[in-house]
């Protein structure tokens, strides 16, 4: 007795079971009467004999063994894994272990390929550096607009000093020495203490509108770049409390007392 199991289609396969363990001619028009088949399939062992044989080849019907479809669906199944294994390359390491193939939304770049969330206080840190061009741009739109020329060029150097900062955080290369308003850090701090020697003008305690534009927007600047100065200290900081990068830490405190210089020099009459 024949028994199977079979797709009504043009390419279905057809399997066949004989308990005599030999298939004839007869047994196979029987089988496949009104039937329209691609394949015919038989167990391992079955005996096929050449008048069978030679039906299904007139009947253009492929005769396919059952251990070859298994070892055809198990070299299948290899490829399949061995595929998807391929398929995951890791382009990114996430800073505490793991690996990405992208990038997810909510993550970004430290540096390299390592990843962390976008609230990692580093990339705060960033974020505020960006800001802070971005206010430096704005106060040279209005120098330009009021003719500032020399406070222009000061902010022009201050903005590239700025950029340094970002460029060196994020490839962890150590910062150059300061060098602004052709003072040195050490020579900044001096006149930032006492304004009096060296710039002929009193400390500006509390600043006014009533000292112009300029210093105004110079004022905002020295404020936002404490504020930054802040973020970086608490991006950088061991757990003792000490600042693992004493040279951002540095530079951020000397932008605030370079633009504190500025409004003492305009103050003073010095951008003249």
């Amino acid at each position: 007795m024949l028994m199977g199991m079979i797709k009504v289609n043009k390419n279905t396969s057809y399997k066949g079971c004989e308990n005599m363990g030999v298939l004839t001619e007869s047994t196979l028009r029987s089988a496949l009467k009104n039937q329209n088949i691609s394949e015919y399939v038989v167990e391992k062992g079955v005996i096929v004999t050449p008048s069978a044989k030679q039906y299904l080849q007139d009947k253009k019907i492929k005769l396919i063994y059952e251990e070859n479809i298994k070892a055809i669906d198990n070299k299948k199944d290899a490829k399949n894994v061995e595929s998807k294994e391929k398929r995951f390359i890791p382009r990114y390491e996430h800073i505490n272990g793991g690996f990405f193939e992208n990038k997810p939304e909510h993550m970004t770049q430290l540096n390299g390929n390592k990843l962390v969330t976008k609230d990692h206080k580093r990339i705060i840190l960033r974020g505020k550096l960006d800001s802070l061009q971005a206010k430096i741009l704005k106060a040279e739109i209005l120098c330009e607009n009021l003719k500032e020329e020399k406070v222009l060029k000061d902010l022009e150097e201050i903005l590239a000093y700025v950029r340094k900062i970002l460029a060196c955080e994020v490839t962890e290369e150590p910062l150059p020495q300061i060098n602004l308003l052709g003072l040195t850090e050490k020579e900044l701090r001096a006149y930032s203490h006492n304004p009096k020697k060296y710039l002929n003008t009193e400390h500006i305690i509390f600043p006014s509108y009533e000292m112009g534009d300029i210093v105004v927007e110079l004022n905002s600047l020295r404020a936002n770049t404490r504020e930054v100065e802040i973020v970086a200290f608490t991006a950088f900081k061991s757990e003792d409390g000490e600042p693992l990068r004493k040279d951002i830490a540095q530079a951020m405190n000397r932008l605030s007392s370079c633009f504190y210089v500025m409004m003492c020099k305009y103050v003073s009459g010095k951008y003249k």
